[in-house]
């Protein structure tokens, strides 16, 4: 049988530390053995801190990660101690991981990841984390190859993901890529999630609009957030900043990180998002709302900027279909193009209405 060992450290959340013994548990072989077997221990199996109003007593200390085939850092909260200032492991964490077998596979769930790259052991390698962290991570640790948008990241031996449920995702991956799509499946409906979710992490990350303080361009980008519906170009851009696009798209880039027409495209995906999660209108309207002008148009930038279609975005981020009048009424009397208003009209129309 696999053993997969979980370190428990100061700060573990509880809802991550028991995604692996739910998950792994749910895995079972045709006659309904278990696969996995999953034990949890803890620096000197003294009892943990967890980030709750809770103490968790932990019987087997970091000696037993030397019996483990998997060892998973489960998901802890950074504080202000060395590992979350500036990248050093503590002694106690780094003796610890000092009993995994070389040949042991290690995977990290949300900050765990943090403790795998203090190590060492991500270094020149691809990973992820929490997208809230993913800009101190990458800090912290420059020698790793940090993708934001992904739920998890199996490079070979060392598999890492991001926060919470995407731990969930990584480890029926594993189930999957250990004994088939059947077996990880079948353990999926056991716990009552999908087997696989389109997309990653890149849909739930929150893109604020920069504050439109008195820096060159602020005036600009208020402006053009106004009129997403209409078309809208660089020489526009500049003509309302009094520059030229050159000056432009130079000061765009100092003062925003990015260029105009990229910062452009991203307003009108975060505003498709807020269309597709409040209000019900069609596709096609919400690309004439957001300036995209084509269903197919937002769906590609939808697909290029969050990895999901509009349909599978608003499945994910609604419950049970709700009406906003509010939205409706407001979009009806600023009138806008034909398309857009005949989709207006016929929500109105509509019995739910």
């Amino acid at each position: 049988m696999h053993r997969v060992g979980v370190l428990a450290l100061d700060g573990v959340i509880p809802f991550d530390l028991g995604i692996p013994a739910r998950v792994f548990g749910a895995a079972r072989d045709a006659t309904g053995a278990r696969l996995y077997e999953v034990f949890t221990c803890a620096l000197a199996a003294r009892p943990v801190r967890t980030s709750q109003d809770m103490t968790l007593v932990v019987d087997r200390d970091e000696r037993a990660l030397a019996l483990a085939d998997t060892v998973v850092i489960a998901t802890h909260e950074l504080e202000s101690g060395s590992l979350a200032t500036s990248g050093v492991l503590p002694a106690d964490v780094a003796a610890a991981l000092g009993h995994v077998r070389s040949d042991a596979r290690l995977v990290s769930i949300c900050t765990g990841s943090f403790v795998l790259a203090a190590a060492g052991l991500l270094d020149g390698r691809l990973a992820t984390t929490h997208w809230l962290e993913t800009a101190r991570f990458q800090r912290l640790f420059p020698k790793v190859r940090v993708d934001p948008d992904v739920l998890f990241v199996d490079d070979g031996r060392i598999l890492t993901s991001a926060g919470a449920a995407a731990g969930i995702d990584l480890c029926l991956h594993i189930i999957r890529s250990d004994h088939g799509s059947e077996i990880a499946s079948a353990a999926a409906r056991r716990c009552v999630v999908p087997p696989w979710r389109e997309g990653g992490q890149a849909q739930f990350i929150e893109h604020p609009v920069p504050e439109a303080t008195d820096t060159t361009t602020a005036a600009a980008r208020t402006w053009a957030l106004e009129r997403l519906d209409q078309s809208l170009s660089l020489a526009d851009l500049a003509a309302t900043a009094h520059v030229s696009v050159r000056t432009l798209t130079r000061r765009f880039r100092a003062e925003v990180g990015t260029s105009p027409t990229r910062w452009l495209i991203q307003q009108r995906v975060d505003r498709a998002r807020r269309l597709l999660e409040i209000s019900e209108l069609p596709v096609e309207a919400i690309a004439h709302e957001t300036g995209f002008g084509t269903a197919a148009s937002l769906r590609q930038h939808l697909r290029d900027a969050i990895g999901v279609s509009p349909t599978a975005y608003r499945k994910t981020f609604r419950g049970r279909p709700r009406r906003n009048p509010a939205i409706r009424l407001q979009l009806l009397d600023r009138g806008r193009d034909r398309a857009t208003q005949a989709a207006v009209d016929y929500e109105l129309r509509s019995p739910h209405g």
